[in-house]
């Protein structure tokens, strides 16, 4: 699977990235080739998916057992590669964080990514819920019946909330980070709850711009703690591979992902894939999520041969073209 987190792992916006030469990626899917001595409920030949602390992006992946999840018998090896990180981190933020109940609405950026769709089919599962979604205008004829209200990422989304609903929304979830968390928190209703799970602004253009990069953190308001409490309101961060790989939490994820997949099997959620890029296609399979094209996950698939490139098209690739 490609997530945003490894355009901001390629660009050095993480804390403590690893050393090069590193193997990028942290989730995917394929079969059981070989058993630690130890493995119990695993078996050569199982078809699996799998949380990797690096190194995905791999014929052959090595992950503790506790990361590893079977495949339902009708979920394809993309779906499944498509599955994790956005399923799991849409589900934690709503209901291991905010709380989602029947009747609440939520705000959610990037609606036509890969934690936006699965933020809108998970919303979908509980009665009366309204989905607010900002994103690029070209994606709405898509993405338009998985969310109640949709806007263009550009236009003034705080206003057109607000006029549909006055006192603003119960949850936000923010993976731009930049001047909209200020936005994001004037939008909660008390007692409502924003979530940061991601600076996707902080992404900036080919290649590192330290200005960008620090003009994106100084429109971050500062936050009130005064304020907060005055108001009712709730500030949350959540990052799943923190959880994981530096908190020790596997067994919370299991305990989700056993939840998610039994919403999967009643045809409750389904991932959607974008596009199937080779390994060598890599560069502008994360060009097309640095420009914000896809509907949908991008998924790495290394029985895939690359494309041939058409003589009068050197950027566009793969099926995404």
């Amino acid at each position: 699977g490609l997530n945003f987190i490894d355009l901001m792992v390629r660009q050095g916006n993480i804390d403590n990235p690893p050393k090069t030469p590193l193997v990028p990626g942290f989730e995917c899917s394929g079969i059981v080739e070989a058993l630690g001595d130890s493995v119990k409920g695993f078996e050569i030949g199982d078809r699996v998916m799998a949380f990797v602390n690096y190194n995905a992006w791999a014929e052959v992946v090595c992950t503790p057992v506790e990361f590893v999840y079977k495949i339902p018998d009708d979920m394809s090896f993309s779906e499944a590669a498509a599955f994790p990180m956005n399923f799991v981190t849409a589900y934690m933020m709503l209901f291991e964080v905010a709380n989602l109940r029947e009747g609440m609405s939520v705000l959610v950026h990037s609606a036509g990514g890969g934690v936006g769709q699965a933020v809108a089919q998970l919303c979908s599962t509980i009665p009366n819920v309204t989905v607010f979604g900002t994103a690029s205008s070209f994606k709405h004829e898509a993405i338009k019946d998985s969310v109640t209200h949709l806007f263009d990422r550009n236009a003034d989304y705080v206003q057109e909330v607000k006029r549909i609903s006055t006192d603003g929304v119960d949850i936000v979830l923010d993976c731009l980070c930049g001047e909209n968390t200020g936005k994001g928190l004037s939008l909660l209703k008390p007692l409502g709850t924003y979530i940061l799970y991601g600076s996707s602004n902080m992404v900036t253009g080919e290649t590192k711009s330290f200005f960008s990069f620090a003009k994106s953190w100084w429109q971050v308001e500062k936050v009130n703690p005064i304020k907060l409490y005055e108001e009712n309101k709730v500030i949350a961060g959540f990052s799943l591979l923190n959880l994981l790989f530096k908190q020790n939490r596997g067994g919370l994820i299991k305990g989700v992902m056993d939840k998610l997949l039994n919403l999967y099997n009643n045809k409750k959620i389904k991932p959607v894939v974008d596009s199937l890029w080779a390994l060598e296609e890599v560069k502008e399979a994360m060009q097309r999520i640095h420009d914000r094209g896809n509907i949908g996950k991008l998924i790495l698939d290394v029985e895939k041969a690359p494309t041939p490139l058409m003589a009068n098209d050197s950027t566009e690739t793969s099926e995404a073209g």
